[in-house]
């Protein structure tokens, strides 16, 4: 590259080269060939990409605009890159040392451990890495040239070649208008991704923790069963219980059994599910550290409701694809925007032992297709993001409405056992009356143990 350079500059100061190749097209190409960069290159400095975008595009119901197809340019400086300030909770070791198995601790580590995070943070890197590439101008190509090559030397041309596509109508910007918004949907998949992470952790980690407080109190139910069955057994050798009542009370004792071993497996599985959520799987089943009665708090539909909308990314998600689809339209509408392809030929001629040039310059003419199929498809993708945004407000609703009813059944029925009154109350208001007539002899042995 560096020989051939140098020949083209000693051409370019030789007085007979002709008129119709003027020294000023040489010293483009050979500026071209030297690594000079065209103006439709965008730099990027320590690999960081930056980009601006027009504040227009940020309204979701701004009318879409359709530029001038011969003036239409988009200004992008390049595409800023947050992505490891964002993500900088994720820096937290898979191994850190977890003195108490509290709730936080187990988010922090399913943030740094669970794959499908690491696997939406490769796709925002994707993303970014196709952001710089459809920004790219073309590559410039050099070649051979040979004529007269059957001449036995006498008139053979031999030359060098360069040329070059200049890419119009700000296209190259635009193609990275429309990536931005892929960027920006990689990121709310992302944070989709982590609320259901942080969502699948915390029912599991309370499910374990139910789990833990059931056999705990069937533990306690087991060890009663068990002194019922001593007590029985005591009274069958002095004679006040028949061999029916202490069969009936052997009984309770086995599905007292029954029931410890029932809640034993369904915590080892609920164990599994949170390890397997949180990503470690290596961790042995230990108590953990909570509190179930602290969770009842008062929640209002049309607030969770309101939040969704404004905060949940998968509405942001929905709100970039609309944008994604106004670029697109832009783009379309710039695609018949002629590139221009530049072609310089400096060639040697043994004939007339004189040296020659050539330049020829392609502009292909719009007018069998100048996109019309293309900018059809935008406007209408336009409309289907905006409906898209639309249906899943609705979707809202109708999950919110089957989870609030769970939510109001499961608050009801702790409402009914723990309130005054309630069913909790009575059960040990019973039990003490229970006791009380066993003193007073006015309930029998079997009655008391029943």
């Amino acid at each position: 590259m560096a020989r051939f350079v140098d020949l083209l500059s000693s051409w370019v100061q030789q007085p007979d080269i002709p008129m119709f190749a003027p020294r000023a097209t040489l010293i483009v190409l050979i500026c071209l060939l030297s690594g000079c960069q065209t103006s439709h290159q965008v730099s990027v400095q320590d690999s960081r990409l930056k980009s601006s975008l027009p504040s227009s595009m940020v309204d979701s119901e701004a009318p879409v605009r359709l530029p001038e197809v011969w003036t239409s340019q988009v200004q992008l400086v390049g595409y800023e890159e947050p992505i490891e300030s964002v993500l900088s909770e994720l820096s937290t070791p898979t191994n850190a040392h977890l003195s108490e198995l509290t709730l936080e601790k187990f988010e922090q580590l399913a943030l740094s451990s669970n794959p499908s995070l690491s696997e939406a943070r490769a796709r925002i890197k994707a993303a970014q890495g196709r952001w710089l590439q459809v920004g790219l101008p073309a590559n410039t190509f050099v070649g051979y040239s040979g004529q007269q090559l059957g001449s036995h030397g006498l008139a053979e041309q031999h030359g060098l070649f360069v040329g070059q596509e200049f890419v119009r109508g700000g296209k190259l910007n635009l193609n990275r208008a429309v990536v931005s918004q892929e960027i920006d949907k990689a990121k709310q998949a992302w944070a989709t991704q982590r609320l259901r992470v942080l969502t699948d952790v915390r029912l599991a980690y309370y499910e374990v923790l139910i789990a833990q407080r059931r056999s705990e109190t069937v533990d306690q139910l087991q060890e009663i069963a068990q002194q019922a069955v001593g007590a029985a057994e005591a009274l069958l050798s002095a004679g006040e219980m028949s061999q029916v009542e202490l069969m009936r009370t052997r009984i309770e004792l086995q599905s007292a059994q029954l029931a410890f071993n029932n809640t034993k497996n369904q915590y080892n599985a609920a164990w599994l599910r949170l390890i397997a959520v949180v990503g470690v799987s290596d961790m042995q089943p230990q108590p953990l550290k909570g509190d179930v009665e602290g969770l009842i708090k008062e929640v209002d539909a049309d607030e969770v409701l309101a939040r969704l909308i404004h905060e949940s990314p998968e509405m942001a998600v929905a709100l970039s694809e609309v944008k994604r689809a106004r670029w697109a339209v832009d783009r379309a509408c710039a695609e018949p925007i002629p590139n221009v392809d530049v072609e310089a030929i400096v060639q040697s001629d043994n004939g007339t032992g004189s040296s020659n040039a050539a330049l020829q310059v392609v502009l292909p003419v719009p007018w069998l297709n100048s996109n019309q199929g293309g900018i059809r498809q935008a406007r209408s993708e336009v409309v289907a993001a905006n409906r898209a945004v639309d249906r899943l407000q609705l979707n809202f609703q109708q999950r919110l409405a089957d989870v609030y009813q769970r939510y109001a059944d499961a608050r009801n029925q702790v409402e009914a056992y723990s309130k005054a009154g309630g069913i909790l109350a009575n059960s040990k208001e019973i039990l003490n009356l229970v006791f009380e007539g066993y003193q007073a002899g006015e309930l029998s042995n079997f009655e008391v143990l029943k």
